[in-house]
């Protein structure tokens, strides 16, 4: 017989409050490893599947998949999202946003919640961290994006094309001298693989290399400008928009507007402060298109798991 309990029915047999159900439900922080045990206890007891009951009993569709970003303040990202979200819609699914903040261990919290409440498939914003263990249980219902993994669906962006672009355009305009601010290796495509474009491109042209890998963060690329920009320096590669960002910050107070900067990310952002900027866009629209139309052919057993490559093209 399906579930009819709520949460207030949980909350009245755990001896606890709703709201400390509801913290329990969405792995939230102020709960104690014991209560939250207990909380857990019954619901496993009761066979208990709120985000399916709730939604019934509200009259409203039980199709729901999470949405996991890295940072809900990421410019790309969100650019992803943005695509995602009305492929959702249009098929009658509810999209739930969580946020890792670049944590595994959330990652694992995250997916365990969305486990218990049955949702439907997952869009998973990777980085480096995440094991092939978290992903087993979702194989045939989750979409990696912007990392690749082992037998699980992914919809990645061209990294190496992207910047072999950006140093293409600059070295057409005559720029020998390029620098690049990047993000370190532990991050396989955004760090390494992007770092890696830059150095294969300057020994390819004969050009001297000279690289800082200060992180992601705006103030980051605002702080490394000055140990990679020298008196020859005519442009400056940034692996992401947000560090051009920072950069452009730094020379502009230094009264620098003759070192060409150039960006992968083309964020509307980007384009309204710094046209002047030469950007790549690595198709952050098309990936959230992508990643949600997979997900949704898994979700109904119409397409099997793959891995997809968004090409980059110059902004």
């Amino acid at each position: 017989m399906q579930n009819r309990l709520t949460i207030k029915d949980i909350a009245r047999l755990s001896g606890v409050g709703k709201s400390t159900v509801s913290r329990v439900l969405n792995n939230e922080s102020g709960v104690s490893q014991r209560t939250r045990e207990r909380v857990e206890a019954v619901m496993n007891q009761h066979d208990f599947s709120p985000s399916r009951s709730a939604r019934a009993m509200r009259g409203q569709s039980d199709k729901v998949v999470a949405i996991i970003m890295s940072r809900l303040d990421s410019l790309s990202e969100n650019l992803a999202v943005q695509t995602m979200l009305p492929a959702f819609y249009e098929q009658g699914y509810d999209p739930i946003m969580m946020e890792s903040q670049f944590s595994a261990e959330k990652v694992a919290e995250h997916l365990g919640m969305l486990q218990r409440r049955n949702i439907d498939g997952v869009v998973l914003f990777g980085f480096t961290g995440i094991t092939d263990a978290m992903l087993t249980p979702w194989r045939d219902t989750l979409v990696m994006l912007a990392r690749d993994a082992k037998g699980i669906a992914s919809v990645c962006y061209d990294d190496e094309g992207a910047i072999t672009l950006l140093m293409q355009r600059l070295y057409d305009k005559g720029h020998r001298h390029i620098s690049y601010l990047g993000v370190p290796h532990s991050d396989v495509t955004t760090g390494k693989r992007r770092h890696d474009a830059y150095l294969a491109f300057c020994k390819k042209h004969k050009l001297h290399p000279v690289a800082a890998l200060p992180g992601l963060a705006m103030k980051q690329g605002y702080d490394a400008v000055a140990s990679v920009t020298h008196a020859e320096t005519t442009a400056l590669v940034c692996a992401t928009d947000t560090l051009a960002l920072g950069a452009s910050k730094y020379l502009q107070e230094q009264r620098n507007d003759t070192l060409q900067l150039a960006s992968v990310g083309n964020t509307p952002l980007m384009k309204f402060l710094h046209p002047e900027i030469v950007t790549v866009d690595p198709g952050y629209g098309e990936a959230g298109r992508q990643a949600a139309h997979q997900l949704i052919e898994q979700i109904n057993g119409r397409a099997a798991p793959q891995q997809l490559v968004i090409p980059a093209a110059l902004a």
